[in-house]
């Protein structure tokens, strides 16, 4: 079992950037895929990015291309999303998930496990 915490959430202004991270702890997390997930308020959770586990397939939603790029480092357990160019529609809690030795995917179903979230406002 692996265990994923999020950090880097926060309050910025439209254009500005943040970055988030999931550190992850209890197994070997490069045998891990990982993505990045959002929910909005009324709204279901959605896809946003993700990586495999060697970072050799990577991709995001198209309402975050050429914005947002997700990257990982091994060595230190940790997956991020860098998030430039922030719009208002970018506010909700964004999660973290992770599944062992398969290929990274864009459902939540096919996630084993889930942080507790980061909440991410963008005033306009």
């Amino acid at each position: 079992q692996v265990q994923l915490v999020e950090s880097g959430g926060g309050l910025v202004q439209a254009g500005g950037s943040l970055r988030l991270s999931c550190a992850a702890s209890g197994r070997t997390f490069s045998n891990y895929a990982a993505g990045w997930f959002r929910q909005a308020p009324g709204n279901e959770r959605e896809f946003v990015a993700a990586i495999g586990e060697n970072s050799a397939y990577r991709y995001v939603a198209d309402s975050v291309k050429g914005r947002f790029t997700i990257s990982r480092d091994n060595a230190k357990n940790t997956v991020y999303l860098q998030m430039n160019s922030l719009k208002p529609e970018d506010t909700a809690v964004y999660y973290c998930a992770a599944r062992p030795l398969r290929s990274p995917s864009g459902q939540t179903s096919d996630y084993d496990y889930w942080g507790q979230g980061t909440q991410v406002t963008v005033s306009s």
